[in-house]
């Protein structure tokens, strides 16, 4: 993001100027950050030290317990300096920063869903090959596939942003540094930048959407051959969490970025960025948990070992 006019600092207008409903939403927001950060933390730790949940599912769940965390902290910390000391510049290294990271782990997010969908898959369609397919080799190669896809996917869009000039405002009309309210202020010709980021995210959406939706047609057909109904319970109880997940984030996802313009109306834009960065993240490891026995029993196991040391 290059400037002929050496501008240092951006100003976020952030959500809103009534001091009071400020405070709400900091409490709101330091709430949802405190547990989204606790939630996948357990999450994290209980598929490290439980020998029950060293399959692939639950590598994936660790995997995606860590980008809720950094995808998170990249966005609400920052806000919720900002609401506290009243202070809304961010210097220009630090908005491209955010604008960066806020990138690399929400679109990586979306091809490990995918990759969790096809987990769900093979453990369903094909549970006899399930360990020969989804060994710890073939699942560190689809992590780092996920990670090496949104490099090279974010990088061209981003090095243009890089040769913006802004002349006319620093003032994003956000709570964050996110791609489309800065092609909003931008005195140079957005066109190009604006059909790229358009293009960039229908294809990451659509594409991982597809893997999600093929993979769920094979699964739900496979389900309905079952013999028992206990058994397509079972099954489906399996894939309820992470069909949920999936309809938040790619719901609000679709909403936020498929749209004409950057130069649009942001406002909707704002709140529903507010359930991507602090709500989701919060709401996930609860979705995993509540539904999952195995996790349940393992997150008891670990209180009982924690209430054991602290008695000693």
């Amino acid at each position: 993001m290059k400037n002929h006019t050496t501008l240092t600092t951006f100003i976020l207008l952030g959500l809103t100027e009534d001091p009071q409903l400020q405070i709400l939403i900091f409490i709101f927001l330091l709430i949802t950050y405190m547990l989204s950060v606790l939630g996948n933390l357990t999450i994290i730790c209980l598929t490290l030290v439980d020998s029950h949940l060293k399959t692939a599912m639950y590598f994936f769940l660790q995997n995606f317990s860590f980008l809720e965390i950094s995808f998170t902290s990249a966005c609400i910390p920052r806000f919720l300096y900002s609401i506290s000391t009243g202070d809304r510049t961010i210097t220009y290294n630090a908005c491209a920063s955010q604008l960066f990271f806020t990138d690399l782990f929400g679109i990586t997010e979306f091809f490990l869903l995918a990759t969790m969908s096809y987990d769900r898959y093979v453990a369903i369609c094909k549970p006899l090959h399930y360990m020969i397919i989804m060994n710890h080799r073939a699942c560190r190669r689809l992590i780092l596939g996920c990670w090496m896809t949104t490099l090279l996917i974010i990088f061209p869009p981003l090095s243009l942003g890089l040769d913006l000039e802004f002349c006319d405002s620093n003032v994003i009309d956000h709570f964050v540094c996110d791609a489309n309210p800065l092609l909003k202020i931008s005195c140079t010709d957005t066109w190009f930048l604006e059909q790229m980021v358009i293009v960039c995210s229908a294809m990451i959406l659509f594409f991982t959407l597809a893997c999600v939706l093929v993979s769920y047609i094979y699964i739900i057909s496979t389900i309905f051959r079952f013999p028992s109904s206990q058994q397509r319970k079972k099954a489906f109880s399996t894939c309820s969490s992470h069909i949920i997940v999936v309809s938040i984030t790619y719901g609000s996802c679709i909403f936020i970025y498929i749209k004409p313009s950057a130069k649009d109306e942001m406002a909707i834009n704002k709140g529903v960025s507010m359930l991507t960065t602090s709500i989701s993240p919060m709401l996930n490891p609860f979705i995993y948990t509540l539904r999952n026995k195995q996790v349940q029993q393992a997150f008891n196991v670990l209180i009982k070992r924690i209430l054991f040391i602290l008695k000693i």
